[in-house]
């Protein structure tokens, strides 16, 4: 299946990568033009998706310092990014001994709409179903669970627990009910198709830097999904040859290879973004 990359999603990678300016600077309108232009990206796809993200409140009109217009993360967008950060390039291998962060919740009926709204999130954070109204993660998502839920406000709904898997199932058998695991496998497999023979094809050289930013940006717009629908088990509760062990590698060799050279591209509005060294 053909990769998608929206307009709408590669405006959130590419202000995640290059967009976060220390002194909280917009990127003008005209330069957003420019850097999705590389991915066929016209200029009324960018105005039309970047309205959509200024009505979730994740962009603000701002003018930069010589009065073009552009636009600014919000705290809740920084937030965001700054919680992905975490998982996008900080993956490190977790063990059994961790333990387990539970959301147990409930949902009055009159407030349904809320209840789905708090299935998709924690599905979207990385939680796993336990049993109805249990879902479980990975402990060191407690944090970012807990942001999570206060920004939407539906923390009143739900009660956090941290603690360990006594049983009576082993847990590696306990944790493939809970995770579509096969299904976890194929996306990371459809990342490495994709993106792994863009590692072994860069050239020994530099390449152009508008190359490394095209090669970076899709990269990550594809990667950054991937540590929200994996929460990133411990290997001894994995199938063996676990895929997700590979792509993270690739990912990680691609930023080491692109990053900084795609800032290039990208300057002098991208001084802002993640350092070269994750």
């Amino acid at each position: 299946m053909a990769e998608q990359h929206t307009p709408r999603s590669l405006i959130v990678s590419l202000y995640g990568a290059y967009g976060r300016a220390p002194d909280g600077a917009p990127l003008p309108v005209a330069e957003l033009i420019r850097l999705l232009g590389v991915f066929g990206v016209d200029a009324p796809s960018v105005r039309s998706s970047v309205s959509r993200l200024k009505r979730r409140g994740l962009l603000l009109p701002r003018r930069t310092a010589d009065g073009a217009a552009g636009y600014a993360l919000s705290d809740d967008a920084r937030m965001l990014l700054d919680d992905g950060d975490r998982r996008i390039y900080g993956r490190t291998q977790p063990a059994l001994s961790d333990g387990w962060v539970l959301a147990v919740f409930s949902v009055p009926e009159a407030e349904r709409h809320k209840r789905h709204l708090l299935r998709s999130r924690l599905a979207r954070l990385g939680f796993g179903t336990a049993a109805p109204g249990v879902w479980i993660a990975p402990a060191r998502l407690h944090e970012e669970t807990r942001h999570t839920l206060e920004r939407l406000e539906l923390s009143s709904y739900v009660d956090l627990f941290r603690g360990d898997h006594l049983g009576f199932a082993p847990t590696a058998e306990a944790v493939a009910r809970w995770w579509d695991l096969p299904s976890i496998a194929k996306l990371h497999e459809e990342f490495l198709d994709a993106h792994e023979p863009v590692l072994r094809a860069w050239p020994a050289g530099p390449g152009t830097p508008e190359d490394a930013y095209r090669a970076y940006l899709l990269a990550l717009d594809s990667w950054r999904r991937l540590p929200y629908a994996d929460p990133v088990l411990p290997l001894e509760l994995l199938p063996e040859n676990w895929p997700g062990t590979r792509s993270a590698e690739v990912f990680a060799a691609l930023h080491e290879l692109l990053y900084a050279r795609g800032a290039e591209f990208v300057d002098p509005y991208g001084t802002g973004g993640r350092p070269a060294a994750s």
